[in-house]
């Protein structure tokens, strides 16, 4: 009798493998003609700051994500109790009633001190 984990492993390898062969085949294979555009920072469709090209962000960037990180994570946790909701009856309610404004907190606290503005 073998190992369950034996298919599990070999599916895993697989993949590996194929990402590597992906990015090896892209390398041997793809043109390399490089010029300034093409190895010029991007910044979502608007001309590089010049703090860019040192490598240093501006700080709203990082706000940006952060804030997506946390809507990200109230989907995470929405989802499941929208399944599970006649089961969880009102303790599940009020919990996820609390946790919305837990999150709306922050929420409004960046959109008042302008993190939200794109300016």
């Amino acid at each position: 009798m073998t190992n369950p984990y034996v298919p599990l492993l070999v599916m895993g390898l697989l993949a590996f493998v194929m990402g590597l062969a992906g990015l090896l085949s892209s390398a041997v294979i793809g043109p390399k003609r490089y010029n300034k555009i093409k190895v010029d920072a991007y910044e979502c469709g608007i001309q590089p700051s010049p703090h860019a090209a040192s490598g240093r962000f501006p700080v709203k960037y990082y706000i940006v994500a952060m804030t997506f990180i946390i809507f990200d994570i109230e989907v995470v946790f929405l989802y499941p109790w929208a399944v599970a909701f006649t089961e969880l009856a009102t303790f599940g309610l009020i919990a996820m009633i609390a946790f919305l404004l837990l999150i709306t907190v922050p929420f409004v606290y960046e959109w008042r001190r302008g993190g939200l503005d794109w300016d």
